[in-house]
C-alpha cells in the first residue's frame, strides 16, 4: 500500500489503459473515481474494490456536464489529487478520404474532452496548491505515419497544451505530465479504432499495407499495459515529475530518430531561416 493515499480521477476506465491505471492505483491503496458510459460498466468497475472504486457516468464530449460532475466528486467523494485524462480513441484514414466530421469528433474526444476535464479540476487544485494532471497522449504526438493525420493532430495538440499548462500552474504546486505511449497491447488498433472506408485508389500502394499491418499487429504489440500503469504510478510518486514521458522502446527509438532528423533539417535550412530578418542599418 502507498504511504500516502490519493484520490485519482481517471477517464475511460472500462478497458485498456484506463482499466490498467485504475487497477494499479487501487492495488497501491489509493481511491479511484472512474468515468464510464453505462450502468453495466459502472458495476463492473466498482466491483474491483468496493468502497474505493467509484464509477461516475460521464461522456467527456458533453462539455457542459464535466464541470458539475467534477464539482460533485469534490463535494461528495473527496478531493481529486490526480487527474488522468485517458479517454480517447484512434481514427485511421488518409486525410483526403476522411470526412472533416471525423476530424471534429476525434478532437472533441481527444482534445476538447481532456481540456474540459483539466479546466474542471484546476480551480480545486489551485486552491489547495497541489495536484497532478496526467494527459495520455501518444508517440503519435511526436512522430507521424500515413493514415492517422486526425489522430496525430489531436495528440500533437494535447502535447502542446500540456506543456503550456505545466508552465502556467507550476507556481501553484500543480504538476502536468504528458505521457506518450508507443504500441501497447490494448484495443486501440482493434475495436476502439474508427476506420474510414477507402475510396481513392491512388493511395492503395501507400496505405493498404499500413492498414493491414496495423490490423495484424493488434493484440500482439510489445507494450504491456500493466507495466505502463506501474510507470504512471511511479510518475505520481515522483518528487519532480517530468512534463513529457515516453513509454515503450518503440516510442523511445522513433522519437529520438524524429528529433535527430528534425535537427538535421533545421541545420540544412538555417541560412534560409535566418534570411528573413530586417537588414541592420
Amino acid at each position: 500500500m502507498s504511504s500516502i493515499e490519493k484520490q485519482f480521477l481517471i477517464t475511460g476506465v472500462s478497458s485498456g489503459f484506463g482499466r490498467a491505471f485504475a487497477q494499479a492505483a487501487l492495488e497501491k491503496g489509493h481511491r479511484v473515481v472512474g468515468t464510464v458510459r453505462n450502468e453495466e460498466a459502472a458495476a463492473l468497475f466498482e466491483s474491483l474494490a468496493p468502497g474505493r472504486a467509484t464509477a461516475v457516468r460521464l461522456d467527456v464530449t458533453d462539455i457542459e456536464a464535466i464541470g458539475p460532475a467534477v464539482a460533485g466528486i469534490e463535494r461528495t467523494i473527496g478531493s481529486v489529487d490526480v487527474l488522468i485524462n485517458n479517454a480517447g480513441y484512434g481514427h485511421e484514414g488518409t486525410l483526403e478520404e476522411s470526412p472533416i466530421e471525423e476530424m471534429r469528433r476525434q478532437f472533441e474526444v481527444n482534445v476538447f474532452g481532456a481540456v474540459g476535464m483539466m479546466k474542471a479540476v484546476l480551480p480545486f487544485m489551485r486552491r489547495r496548491r497541489a495536484g497532478h494532471i496526467i494527459n495520455i497522449t501518444s508517440m503519435g504526438g511526436f512522430i507521424t505515419m500515413p493514415g492517422i493525420a486526425y489522430y496525430c493532430g489531436s495528440k500533437f495538440a494535447l502535447e502542446g497544451i500540456s506543456e503550456v499548462l505545466a508552465k502556467e500552474v507550476k507556481a501553484f504546486g500543480i504538476a502536468v505530465t504528458a505521457v506518450a505511449p508507443g504500441s501497447f497491447r490494448t484495443d486501440w488498433a482493434g475495436r476502439s479504432m474508427i476506420r474510414t472506408d477507402r475510396s481513392i485508389s491512388d493511395y492503395d500502394a501507400l496505405f493498404d499495407p499500413i492498414r493491414r499491418a496495423r490490423e495484424e499487429k493488434s493484440g500482439k504489440q510489445a507494450g504491456d499495459p500493466r507495466k505502463a500503469a506501474a510507470a504512471v504510478l511511479a510518475l505520481v510518486e515522483a518528487e519532480n515529475p517530468p512534463v513529457h514521458l515516453l513509454l515503450g522502446a518503440d516510442a523511445l527509438a522513433l522519437v529520438r530518430d524524429k528529433l535527430k532528423n528534425l535537427s538535421s533539417q533545421i541545420d540544412a535550412w538555417e541560412e534560409l531561416t535566418l534570411s528573413t530578418n530586417f537588414a541592420e542599418a
